[in-house]
């Protein structure tokens, strides 16, 4: 038997753990003979489908998830009408909930795995080809040979430590950036909108296998580890044992998914001690509306959770991201902006602004029409309208999260960004509506455009805030002929006898760059540039005393 997998991903930067998970399971002399093809959904369906033919494959196994779902189908039903006899099983988030309008529809897949797979799927191979054994199949989904529809419930792996790591499978891709980990599989938590809001209890790997695959993980040289948990520190206890192993493998860069209302004061203290740039932390808030948490039924109150969330974003030694989910039932447009603005008070590192996804096998799903929710029937299945914000209120959202990262969560902007949401109440609503008005809100914008467009709004709205954004645009190493850089003095600038230095060291051979605060003022920024390597930043500035 030859086995294809098909691992089709939104990117080359990404890789789904999918395959080596269930290969690894595996015993060394299992008899079928596997394959694999990697490509991405931004490439030509025919062009996939010719490699497949090629192949002559028994069987085709593929993930299947919302943002590879269009893609997936289109690809799967033509190698299909070329190899009739090949058995099409998917697996995969989208199938978490009733799989039978699915099955009916494309009928060309001919089972569907619901859940965790790795101890079924080598229970299935044995019998792929014998219809009448797969109701003994644990989650498996599928029509049987009379059209009925048999549903063989949910999979769950009942011994997670058990099992082999998929770093062990030859299908392991560590040529990705980053790779992913689990140290724990389910979630304490009963978030209405995730789809591992039902997965109890939480079971979890012993230290010293994590830290037997973390020594493999960097013997590959890699640098960024990404942990899949969905709550790091649903137990202090052994959240505090994994930042210890975790320490043991510096340089690597671990980005964690944490709980801000979950945070004792012993793990603030081991967090606040972690060496610099250890630790890349997802805060999960998603709105700061009691009513709104509530409605979702996120554990924790909300009230721990703005305090622990004001702490993680206060610590210097690593950035904390912080997310709100627009279209969440009673979330309202006015509150999301000003839960915006909240979070660039606390100083977050990123603040990501996405929209709801009504996911199937969700209790948020299942409850849709009693919780006055309209989504997309189709993926990635997102909120079109709830009973607090229109069409129109989620379109601006959407604009909205377009110029968060566009601006606040870009490195070269965010400090002025931050200065002008927090500063300026109208800030946001202003920006926003000079984008759209300019055309540009949806259009890729280089690092200089962004600084360009910002300067001249600034000049317009803000102008009290222009030298603030002309230092922005020098830090980031932007060109000096530019417009932002219009007030800089460049040429035979001398030292004075005495400024306060705020960050680099002084040297005779700097190129010497001058801002001043305002057109004839003698009173400014000083930059400092290096003559003899081109780099574009300055590593030196100082004020006027």
């Amino acid at each position: 038997m030859k086995i294809l997998w098909l691992d089709l991903n939104s990117s080359y930067a990404h890789s789904s753990l999918a395959l080596p998970a269930l290969h690894a399971q595996l015993p060394a002399n299992h008899p079928a003979e596997w394959d694999i093809i990697s490509a991405t959904i931004n490439e030509l369906p025919g062009s996939i489908v010719s490699q497949i033919y090629s192949r002559k494959p028994d069987l085709i196994a593929a993930t299947n998830w919302l943002f590879n779902h269009e893609a997936l189908l289109h690809i799967l039903a033509r190698a299909k009408a070329l190899l009739p006899g090949c058995c099409i099983a998917l697996g995969g988030p989208e199938f978490l909930g009733d799989n039978e309008a699915f099955l009916r529809k494309n009928t060309f897949v001919d089972c569907l795995f619901r859940g965790e797979g790795e101890e079924v799927f080598p229970q299935w191979l044995a019998c792929h080809d014998r219809k009448e054994q797969w109701e003994g199949i644990t989650g498996l989904c599928y029509l049987d040979k009379e059209g009925t529809y048999r549903d063989n419930g949910t999979a769950r792996v009942k011994e997670f430590a058990a099992l082999v790591a998929p770093e062990r499978s030859r299908f392991f891709n560590w040529g990705k950036p980053f790779v992913q980990l689990e140290t724990t599989r389910g979630c304490f938590n009963t978030c209405a909108f995730c789809v591992s809001g039902g997965e109890k209890p939480v079971r979890t790997l012993p230290i010293e296998v994590i830290r037997e695959r973390l020594q493999e993980i960097h013997s590959h040289g890699i640098k960024d580890v990404r942990v899949l948990d969905r709550t790091f520190n649903y137990n202090s206890r052994r959240a505090k044992q994994l930042l210890n192993l975790f320490r043991e493998f510096s340089p690597i860069r671990f980005h964690l998914e944490i709980h801000p209302a979950l945070l004792t004061e012993e793990l603030k203290q081991e967090l606040a001690a972690l060496p610099k740039g250890l630790l890349h932390l997802e805060a999960g808030i998603q709105s700061l509306r009691e009513p709104v948490l509530q409605m979702s039924r996120r554990q924790g109150k909300l009230s721990d959770a703005l305090e622990g969330l004001r702490f993680l974003c206060s610590l210097s030694n690593m950035e904390t991201h912080a997310d709100l989910i627009a279209g969440l039932p009673l979330y309202r447009y006015t509150e999301i902006v000003e839960d915006v603005r909240t979070l660039a008070t606390y100083g977050a590192g990123e603040i990501q602004l996405e929209s709801l996804k009504v996911l199937p096998g969700t209790e948020m799903q299942r409850r849709a029409k009693e919780l006055g929710i309209s989504y997309s029937p189709l993926p990635p299945y997102e909120v079109l309208q709830t009973n607090e914000i229109t069409v129109d209120e989620l379109q601006t959202a959407r604009q909205l999260s377009r110029l968060l990262d566009g601006f606040y969560n870009a490195p070269a902007w965010r400090s002025i960004t931050r200065r002008l949401i927090i500063e300026q109440e109208s800030f946001l609503p202003a920006l926003l509506e000079h984008l759209i008005q300019k055309g540009v809100i949806d259009q890729p914008l280089s690092m200089e455009r962004r600084g360009l467009i910002l300067y001249e709004f600034c000049r317009k709205h803000y102008p009290a805030y222009l030298t603030s954004v002309s230092i922005a645009w020098i830090e980031a190493g932007m060109s000096l002929k530019k417009l932002p850089a219009e007030r800089v003095r460049t040429k035979r600038q001398t030292a004075p006898e005495s400024w306060n230095v705020v960050y680099g060291a002084y040297k005779e051979n700097l190129r010497l760059c001058f801002l001043p605060d305002s057109e004839d003022a003698e009173t400014g920024t000083w930059f400092g540039f290096e003559s003899e390597i081109q780099k574009p930043e300055p590593v030196f500035r100082a004020e006027s005393c």
